[in-house]
């Protein structure tokens, strides 16, 4: 039995803490007995502790804070923790020394760079070194799509990683089971195209991207409608933003939810104008129920999305061609359900989070052996 601490920024539900309730949900037990260390509460770790899983909370906003080093080592002594397994660059940064200190082999899972294109240059050369040191210092690198693996052989040498794609729960993402059409409850109609946009309410997301693209596309066809889910740093901004543009008659807005099949059983499309990503749960969550996506092409949506067969990809930063692509989905029912049913077929095909969680612990197996 291999003891894990499984570590990650945060314990509100986003991509990479629905990818760990996953891995966590399938491993084999008989194997792995799992413990989270999250840096903050959350949604996550209530549900990972109505599974029965121990989970910590050691609370720092910060990378690389000296400041809960002691406190993060105590837990891994106190758990006998055998193998640390963080999830993103703040989570990694946090663990390197105490893991290193207690000869402990460190797994590090890139969920997208925390480097990026549209950060000042200064800044994206900081954050490039910061993760090839804590690549140097762990055992083994997963990247979630292969782009990100070559991103990161391109920018700072990246010598050896696993690709491991992300995903998801199949039963639960499944749009051929019984759920609830939530239509009526947030004043949409049958006859109302909705559009979705269900993520973390930040920069990485560009939500007032998609705010502007509605605001066009509804103003051209007033069938198009929109359901906006998350919450985050840019909460205030969106909801001035709403307010400002007198939204309210055609915008559903909504903090994080649980019941995400069923509202997107609810919608015609996922709109996601991400100005960066690893591998995105919430798209492949939106392929798995037959949706068709609209999003702009980022390291591991270049992955997923064929433009014109399984969705339509757009330009960064670029709200006319996102309102154009709405108008143009409302207008072509037929492209909008051939579209969602090749994105159905493909995360069938390719993204099982239990086959993630299998060869994730062929990983723990070698590095313990």
């Amino acid at each position: 039995m291999i003891r894990v601490l499984e570590v990650i920024r945060q314990g509100q539900i986003g991509g990479g803490e629905s990818h760990l309730l996953d891995l966590i949900r399938f491993l084999d037990k008989s194997m792995v007995t799992p413990v989270c260390l999250s840096f903050t509460g959350g949604e996550m770790i209530r549900q990972l502790q109505a599974m029965g899983i121990k989970c910590y909370v050691i609370h720092t906003n910060k990378p690389f804070d000296i400041k809960v080093q002691k406190e993060i080592k105590q837990l891994m002594l106190a758990e006998h923790v055998q193998l640390v397994h963080a999830h993103g660059s703040r989570a990694a940064s946090n663990v390197v020394w105490p893991a290193r200190s207690l000869h402990l082999p460190l797994i590090y899972t890139v969920h997208g760079w925390s480097f990026h294109d549209d950060q000042p240059v200064i800044i994206k050369k900081l954050r490039a070194l910061s993760e090839k040191c804590i690549c140097h210092y762990c055992q083994e690198i997963i990247c979630v799509s292969q782009s990100n693996a070559d991103t990161g052989k391109k920018v700072f040498g990246l010598k050896q990683c696993h690709v491991i794609e992300n995903g998801i729960n199949l039963e639960r993402f499944n749009p051929d089971r019984a759920l609830q059409d939530l239509r009526p409850g947030m004043n949409f109609t049958q006859d109302d195209f909705v559009v979705a946009f269900i993520a973390r309410c930040t920069k990485q997301k560009n939500p007032i991207d998609f705010l502007c693209a509605l605001e066009m596309a509804h103003q051209k066809n007033p069938r198009i409608k929109g359901l906006f889910v998350g919450e985050g740093d840019m909460d205030a901004e969106v909801n001035s933003f709403i307010a400002s543009h007198n939204m309210k008659d055609y915008l559903y807005r909504s903090p994080f939810r649980t019941d995400v099949p069923e509202l997107l059983y609810s919608v015609n499309a996922y709109c996601l104008p991400s100005l960066w990503e690893g591998l995105s749960i919430a798209l492949l969550e939106a392929m798995a129920m037959g949706k068709t996506i609209i999003a702009t092409p980022t390291d591991g949506t270049c992955e997923l999305i064929l433009h014109e067969e399984n969705g339509i990809v757009v330009p960064f930063n670029n709200v006319r061609a996102l309102g154009q692509a709405m108008l143009r989905l409302a207008d072509s029912p037929k492209d909008c359900s051939q579209y969602g049913t090749a994105a159905r077929c493909l995360v069938e095909k390719r993204f099982n989070a239990q086959r993630v969680a299998e060869k994730v612990a062929n990983i723990y197996v070698s590095r313990i052996n």
